[in-house]
């Protein structure tokens, strides 16, 4: 929208006005643009489709996202995108991306669904999609992979108050969920598989070297499992956006090589995984721990308020 007039971009004045750092209050952006608030709130809203107050929080929580992906703090991060509360920005980065902060990784859930394009771009500018994507519905994929690696560590804290003996007691002799993965006969079996998974696949995946087996206990599962859970949440989000469900990965690292799609993967880690952190419900309550159903409803009603 330029002024054939003058010259000037008057919607890059009004992004201007909005995402300047000290226009906090509507009517600091409206007076920037020497106009009133009402008028300028109308005006900016019909050419982006979008409230300028929203427009300004979304944008800030997609640079703060950035920021965190980048090593920044949470705290830093939260005052940076103008929220008085690490508590209050917490709430709305989840609502907004599905995931906490904390799940966030470099290159991960970026830009958020925007009706008019206009997105945070590294390091200080901004980016224009030329044909912005509608309101999205809830990604179901992010969804489930979010609430299995929360539900993983979830698992893995209660198995830590056991005792020693406890925790690698034979419960269920034989038991094999796959059988290249070997008997899962204790809580201890079981935890391992969950994280090992992972990061077999996501070896696969970045192309890396099969990795190493870390130890099993839950010091060192809570650590594996806090590094693999990011980069699958990394991984999974990247493939979404790209819309590479299809794509085939020949796996090298298989003897001889295998070629998977990788939705199916994605979709085999997520029923495995589900399959096994039952299991070791069951097991808990065996060796007297109280512990939940592990329901996604109640998951996303504790996080995140019912809603993403």
């Amino acid at each position: 929208m330029t002024d054939p007039t003058t010259g000037r971009d008057r919607l890059r004045e009004l992004l201007d006005a909005v995402l300047a750092e000290d226009n906090t209050r509507l009517s600091d952006m409206a007076g920037q643009a020497h106009a009133s608030p009402f008028h300028f709130s109308r005006t900016f809203a019909r050419d982006t489709g979008e409230p300028p107050v929203a427009l300004r929080r979304r944008v800030l929580l997609e640079r703060a996202a950035w920021q965190i992906g980048q090593g920044s703090g949470v705290t830093d991060a939260a005052f940076a995108a103008g929220y008085e509360s690490v508590e209050g920005f917490t709430r709305a980065f989840a609502r907004a991306f599905g995931h906490p902060p904390s799940a966030t990784t470099a290159g991960s859930g970026r830009w958020l669904t925007a009706p008019n394009g206009v997105h945070f771009h590294p390091p200080f500018h901004l980016w224009v999609e030329e044909n912005p994507k509608g309101r999205a519905d809830m990604d179901l994929t992010a969804f489930q992979v979010h609430h299995d690696v929360d539900d993983t560590a979830l698992l893995i804290g209660l198995a830590a108050e056991l005792s020693e003996e406890e925790y690698r007691k034979v419960r269920s002799p034989g038991r094999t969920v796959l059988t290249w993965d070997g008997p899962e006969k204790s809580i201890a079996h079981s935890l391992d598989r969950l994280v090992w998974s992972k990061e077999v696949w996501l070896a696969s995946i970045e192309g890396d070297d099969f990795p190493e087996h870390g130890e099993d206990d839950p010091a060192s599962l809570r650590e594996r499992h806090r590094e693999a859970g990011a980069r699958w949440i990394a991984a999974v989000g990247d493939i979404g956006r790209r819309g590479a469900w299809g794509d085939r990965l020949i796996d090298a690292l298989c003897d001889p090589p295998e070629s998977f799609v990788m939705g199916s993967v994605v979709v085999h880690v997520l029923t495995y995984a589900a399959h096994r952190r039952q299991l070791v419900r069951h097991m808990l309550r065996e060796a007297g721990v109280e512990v939940g159903h592990g329901d996604p409803i109640e998951w996303l009603q504790d996080h995140y308020g019912g809603t993403t």
